[in-house]
């Protein structure tokens, strides 16, 4: 059985501010990374860069949108960090990300957002990057809460 990454957080935003966290650059580079050039088309570019002066490592470079709907979901493929890249960034299919976005009934501006992280392999290369990314996530939806918290 593949071991999927699942995390759900609800964030005091509405469900279209949160996905704009997701889909345009400043914002993304706000939470998530140094820099980033995604598309947000079927097939557009989801490219994150967490060292912008060395494109090919630590990059979801060439990784592209498979799915979106505004201010719904939005899916793309992703790519692993330079101590996984032997395997992780040359896989086929590559790991998937999809991202839901839903309405939380606490208050007006509440939103549920629903992460998935599939993909991942047997072996232990695979559950050591499964894991990092795992921590990952978690901690970049710490980010993201602490600058939604800090909008005016």
């Amino acid at each position: 059985m593949e071991k999927i990454i699942k995390i759900k957080e609800e964030i005091e935003c509405t469900t279209k501010a949160a996905f704009n966290f997701f889909i345009k650059n400043e914002l993304l580079e706000s939470w998530l990374t140094e820099k980033a050039n995604v598309e947000p088309i079927p097939g557009g570019k989801y490219e994150l860069y967490w060292e912008p002066e060395n494109k090919e490592n630590n990059s979801t470079i060439g990784c592209k949108i498979t799915g979106i709907e505004k201010d719904r979901f939005i899916s793309f493929n992703w790519k692993g960090p330079v101590q996984f890249k032997s395997f992780m960034n040359s896989a086929d299919p590559l790991t998937h990300v999809i991202v839901f976005f839903s309405p939380y009934k606490k208050t007006a501006n509440s939103t549920t957002i629903h992460l998935f992280h599939t993909g991942w392999r047997k072996g232990v290369e695979w559950e050591e990057a499964r894991n990092y990314f795992d921590k990952a996530w978690t901690n970049a939806f710490k980010a993201l809460r602490e600058k939604i918290k800090d909008l005016p």
